[in-house]
C-alpha cells in the first residue's frame, strides 16, 4: 500500500462523480436511466485504497489476491440497491467454482463493500467502503454458515446471498435474515459542492489487519 492512498482515492471519486453527473444530464434529456459502471469504479477505488490491483481484464476474482468487491449505488436509483452475490454459491465455471459451504470463504482474503449514497442530514453525495476478512472473521463466518446450512436444507432456494446496506443512514449495520452485523469501516468521503471535491471523513487502514464484524442483536429483533 502507498504511504498515503487518500489523494489518489479522492481524485478517483471526483472523476466518478463528474462522469456520473454529466451522464445524468444526458439521460434526463431523453428520459433514460443514468449509465454508470459503479462496479468498475468501486474496484478501482478499492485498489487505490489498498494497493491490491485487479486481474488485468482476466476472469476470476475482482482483485489479484482473490478478494472480491461488491458495489451498490443509490445515486438516482429507481430500485432498492443491495449488495448481491456476497457469498460464493452456485458457481459452475472452473475459475469461480467453490465449495457449497462456509469453507468457500477460506480462500478470500478480503470482501469489500462500496456504497454510493447521500448523507441523511444534508443530502451530500458520499462514498463508503467497508472491509471484511472472510477467512478469519468468526462472526461473519457464523452468519455465512447459517445461510449455507439453510440452503442445504432447501429452506433457501436462491444462490444470491444479499446484504442490505445502510442506505442514507449514518451506521455500519448491514441487514440479512441470517444476521444483522456491524461491518468494519475502511473509508468514507463526502462531496463538498463549494470546493468541487470529495473530502475524507474516515480512513481506518487497520481494519485490513484487525477488523471484525459485530453482531447487532437488538437490530435483529426489529
Amino acid at each position: 500500500m502507498a504511504p498515503n492512498p487518500l489523494p489518489a482515492a479522492l481524485k478517483i471519486l471526483a472523476h466518478h462523480y463528474a462522469s456520473f453527473t454529466e451522464a445524468k444530464a444526458f439521460a434526463a434529456d431523453y428520459d433514460q436511466l443514468v449509465p454508470s459502471d459503479t462496479k468498475a469504479w468501486s474496484q478501482i477505488l478499492v485498489s487505490a485504497l489498498t494497493g491490491i490491483k485487479g486481474l488485468a481484464r482476466k476472469k476470476g476474482a475482482d482483485l489479484i489476491d482473490g478478494s472480491d468487491v461488491k458495489a451498490a449505488n443509490c445515486w438516482s436509483a429507481i430500485d432498492t440497491p443491495r449488495f448481491n452475490g456476497c457469498l460464493p454459491a452456485g458457481r459452475v465455471s472452473a475459475t469461480s467454482r467453490r465449495a457449497d459451504n462456509v469453507s468457500a470463504l477460506d480462500g478470500i482474503p478480503y470482501l469489500f463493500f462500496v456504497l454510493w449514497d447521500e448523507r441523511p442530514d444534508n443530502s451530500k453525495p458520499r462514498c463508503r467502503v467497508w472491509c471484511v476478512r472472510p477467512s478469519r472473521d468468526r462472526i461473519f463466518r457464523a452468519m455465512a454458515a447459517k445461510w449455507y446450512e439453510l440452503r442445504r436444507k432447501g429452506v433457501i432456494k436462491s444462490d444470491n446471498f444479499q446484504l442490505h446496506p445502510p442506505r442514507h443512514k449514518n451506521t455500519d449495520i448491514f441487514k440479512n435474515e441470517c444476521g444483522n452485523l456491524s461491518y468494519p469501516l475502511l473509508f468514507s468521503a463526502v462531496w463538498e459542492e463549494d470546493d468541487k471535491r470529495f473530502s475524507a471523513e474516515a480512513y481506518n487502514p487497520d481494519v485490513l489487519e484487525r477488523g471484525e464484524c459485530r453482531a447487532i442483536h437488538h437490530e435483529a429483533r426489529k
